[in-house]
This record gives structure tokens, C-alpha cells and sequence, in this order.
């Protein structure tokens, strides 16, 4: 689907599960960008908060059904219809379908806030992540952004953002520099991804 002519944006449809900040930080990177925009938020709960975050920016919403997710034809005549060239998943916590991996082979990326391939895979997510980490002894921690294969977190690694683990740390304590990372970076891999500007490198903080 990409790349595009010049004169041509690129379309974004994040999906989300939850309060939406990392959506946030993406849509207003993005707000003034004459080559990338956020078209379509794709979310799987009618109550989270990134759905107020869509109205706020007049930015397309859809609320998926499961059945229709899972079994029918996973949304991608929606999101082919949007000409939606990348999908970004930000605190998504569905698995994604097959036949929705084929269709957009190669144009679906997801963030993780572990240093891949440790602590990822099913149940692997926010709380339960940190506090692994930090059962484990840790001396560093991060963020993963790699693109999504029909396995969880198993796809191909883009980007590395590293953090030191504390003596003392709470998965609260760590969770909030993590959030330091995937705000500063994801938008910079996304627009990388698609606009091919050279930012993808590793970083240590």
C-alpha cells in the first residue's frame, strides 16, 4: 500500500483498548503533518476512554463486534475502504485475527513495554509485565515496537528503547518511565516506517 506519491498522506488506524495515551501522543504528532494522518480508531471496548479521545480530534471510530473480528472478515473491508496504510496498535489487548495479518501483511505494528523476546507472549501485558521484571531482578527494562505476526508478540523487532531498573522499583514507579519511552518514541518509528527518514536506531536512557 505504501509508499505513496509525495503529494499523497499516509493514513493511520490506531487500535486501542483503554484511556488511549499513547493515541493521544500519536494523533497530535501527527496533527500537522502535511504526509501522515490518524484516519481511524479501532476499538474493542464502547467504554474506554481513547473513544472521547476519536471525538475530540473528529477522527473516525470504530467499535468492533467479536464475532465479527474473530470469525467474519476481521474489518478489513473498513479499513481497505479508509485506504488505510498502516495499523498501529497502542494497549490493543485482542489478539489479531489471521486472515486481518494476511490482508495487511507487513503493515501492522505493535508496541510492547518489555525488551523482546523477554517477557512477552499471552497474559503479557502492562501491570503483569512490569511486575515480572522486577520479580525476575532486572537490571533494565524498556519498550519493543515490532511488526505483528499470528503469534503474540512474536513478530519482527523495529525498535529497542532501554530503562534502568531501580533498586527499589514498583511496577507502578517503572510503569510510568516506560510511558516516558513509548510517548517519545512511537510516533518517530511510525513516521520512520513510512516515510523511510532514517530515525529507527537504539537508544539508552
Amino acid at each position: 500500500m505504501y509508499p505513496k506519491t509525495k503529494h499523497a498522506k499516509h493514513s493511520i488506524a490506531i487500535f486501542a483498548s483503554g484511556a488511549g495515551s499513547n493515541a493521544r501522543k500519536i494523533i497530535e504528532y501527527f496533527s500537522q503533518s502535511p504526509n501522515i494522518s490518524v484516519s481511524l480508531i479501532v476499538c474493542n471496548n464502547a467504554e474506554a476512554g481513547v473513544l472521547k479521545i476519536a471525538a475530540h480530534y473528529h477522527i473516525p471510530a470504530i467499535i468492533l463486534d467479536k464475532e465479527k473480528f474473530f470469525r467474519g472478515n476481521c474489518y478489513t473491508d473498513e479499513l481497505k475502504e479508509a485506504q488505510i496504510d498502516l495499523i498501529v496498535l497502542a494497549g490493543f489487548l485482542w489478539k489479531i485475527p489471521a486472515l486481518l495479518v494476511k490482508v495487511f501483511a507487513g503493515k501492522i505494528i505493535n508496541i510492547h513495554p518489555a525488551l523482546l523476546p523477554k517477557y512477552g507472549g499471552k497474559g503479557m501485558y502492562g501491570r503483569h509485565v512490569h511486575e515480572a521484571v522486577i520479580a525476575a531482578g532486572e537490571k533494565v527494562s524498556g519498550i519493543t515496537i515490532h511488526y505483528v505476526d499470528e503469534l503474540y508478540d512474536h513478530g519482527q523487532n523495529i525498535f529497542q528503547a532501554v530503562c534502568h531498573v531501580s533498586s527499589g522499583e514498583t511496577p507502578d514507579t517503572l510503569a510510568a518511565r516506560i510511558h516516558i519511552l513509548e510517548h517519545a518514541h512511537y510516533s518517530k518509528v511510525i513516521e520512520d516506517i513510512l516515510l523511510n527518514t532514517g530515525y529507527i536506531t537504539h537508544h539508552i536512557n
